[in-house]
């Protein structure tokens, strides 16, 4: 026991002592003797910035007089221009016709005409199985059931195997419509 409280003594008092050895080095550093050696060793004072790197301040060209700033006439919670602003150029480089402000005509895309794309496929492809040549069977899971599926057969009644890739699968819905390409995912 008092061998053990020994060596805990003995090493907190290196760790304190090296904290303090840390700290003096830290703080002696910047007012170290080192500093003016090295500035007369460049042979300049740190305390005179350089004579050659400042410009010359003109005073009298700081109590000339301004003139006043212009009506502010823009309002920056409004859109369009404001009735001043006629005969200004506009953007393109036109003069802006005199009149009421312009109003935003802004008018959404047209929508795509014809019935919306068939929704996505939801099996995930997990693997091909080989049985003999020119027989390859592809395993699909919709995560709760497996699917074993040669090109061109219908699976669940609802999905074509167009073509079995040995990376991927193209799949259709079983009335033709919606291909889709799933990569092999293996789980």
């Amino acid at each position: 026991m008092a061998s053990e409280r020994t060596r805990r003594f003995v090493l907190l008092g290196a760790l304190g002592a090296a904290a303090l050895v840390a700290v003096r080095l830290v703080v002696s550093e910047p007012g170290s003797t080192r500093a003016p050696e090295r500035a007369r060793q460049r042979g300049a004072d740190t305390n005179r910035p350089d004579a050659t790197a400042l410009e010359r301040v003109q005073l009298d060209a700081l109590s000339a007089s301004r003139p006043d700033p212009a009506e502010a006439r823009r309002n920056p919670f409004r859109f369009g221009s404001t009735p001043g602003d006629a005969g200004r150029a506009t953007s393109a480089g036109l003069l802006a016709a005199p009149g009421p402000a312009p109003v935003n005509t802004f008018a959404p895309a047209p929508l795509p005409a014809g019935p919306p794309p068939p929704p996505p496929i939801p099996l995930k492809f997990i693997g091909i199985v080989e049985r003999g040549p020119g027989l390859r069977l592809a395993v699909l899971s919709d995560g709760r059931n497996v699917f074993y599926g040669r090109e061109g057969e219908i699976l669940e009644g609802r999905y074509r195997i167009e073509r079995i890739g040995p990376e991927s699968i193209d799949l259709a819905w079983a009335d033709g419509r919606g291909r889709q390409t799933i990569r092999l995912s293996g789980s």
